[in-house]
C-alpha cells in the first residue's frame, strides 16, 4: 500500500498540532493546512517537527472560503497526492451574549468552523468515493453537544458539524468512506492556558476527572479513526471531556 495522504486544516494550532504529529508517526504523509493570517508562524512550526524528526507538509488556504478550498486542496493534491484522510479542525471563537451578538461575529464562527467543512470536504470526496476508501474526522466540541453561555454562533456551528457527520456517514458506508466526529471538552492548550486562574479551578473542579483533557489524548483518537481498525464505525461521535457532558 502506497503511503496515504492526511489533510489536518487548522494543523499548526494546539490540538491541530498534535493529530499531525501522531498521524505523521503513524506512517501517514501529513499536510498541515493554515490560514494565510498565520505565514509568519509556519517556518517556526516546520522547524520544530523536523527537530522531532517529523517530515510534514504545510500549505496556505482560508477555508471559510469555497473557492480558497478548492485551489488548496488541487494545490495539494497535484504536490502531494490525493487526500485520503481529512481532518477538519480549523476553528475560531467570538464569544458575546447573544444581545450583543452582530452578524459579523455569527458570521465569522459559521463559516470557519461550519462552512469549512463543506469547503474542505467537497473536493476531497469525491476521489475518496471513487478509490473505495476514505476517512473524515470532524472535530467538534462538548458545547456542540450541550450549549454555553456566551457561544450560540460556536455552539450552533459545532452541532451542524456532527449533523453534516451523520448524513454524509450515509453517503460514504457502503463505498468504504468513514466520516466521524469527535468532541472535545476543556484541552490543555495555550488558549485554556490563558483563562484566569480561578475560573479555570472552577472549570476543573466542575469535571469528573478533575482535570483538562490533552491534545495527545485526541490526536490517539483520530488516529483510531483514520485507521483499518476503525472501518466499521461510521456517523458516530465520540466525546471526550472527562465526563463533564455524557450522552
Amino acid at each position: 500500500m502506497s503511503t496515504r495522504i492526511a489533510l489536518v486544516t487548522g494543523g499548526i494550532g494546539g490540538i491541530g498540532t498534535s493529530i499531525c504529529q501522531r498521524l505523521a508517526k503513524d506512517g501517514y504523509r501529513v499536510v498541515a493546512a493554515y490560514h494565510p493570517a498565520e505565514q509568519g508562524n509556519v517556518e517556526a512550526w516546520v522547524a520544530a517537527r523536523k527537530a522531532e524528526g517529523l517530515d510534514i507538509g504545510t500549505i496556505s488556504g482560508d477555508v471559510s472560503s469555497a473557492e480558497d478550498s478548492a485551489r488548496m486542496v488541487a494545490e495539494l493534491q497535484q504536490q502531494f497526492g490525493p487526500v485520503d484522510v481529512l481532518v477538519n479542525c480549523a476553528g475560531i471563537t467570538r464569544d458575546k451574549t447573544f444581545r450583543k451578538m452582530d452578524a459579523d461575529s455569527w458570521n465569522a464562527v459559521i463559516n470557519v468552523n461550519l462552512n469549512s467543512v463543506y469547503n474542505v470536504t467537497k473536493p476531497c470526496w469525491d476521489g475518496m468515493i471513487d478509490r473505495g476508501w476514505g476517512r473524515v474526522v470532524n472535530i467538534s466540541s462538548v458545547n456542540g453537544q450541550r450549549g454555553q453561555f456566551g457561544q450560540t454562533n460556536y455552539s450552533a456551528a459545532k452541532a451542524g458539524m456532527h449533523g453534516f457527520s451523520m448524513a454524509l456517514a450515509q453517503e460514504g458506508a457502503a463505498k468504504g468512506v468513514t466520516v466521524n466526529t469527535v468532541s472535545p471538552g476543556y484541552i490543555k492548550t495555550a488558549m485554556t492556558a490563558a483563562i484566569r486562574e480561578d475560573v479555570l479551578k472552577a472549570i476543573i473542579d466542575g469535571i469528573p476527572m478533575k482535570r483538562m483533557g490533552t491534545p495527545e489524548e485526541i490526536a490517539a483518537v483520530v488516529a483510531f479513526l483514520a485507521s483499518d481498525d476503525a472501518a466499521y464505525i461510521t456517523g458516530a461521535n465520540l466525546q471526550m471531556n472527562g465526563g463533564l457532558f455524557m450522552h
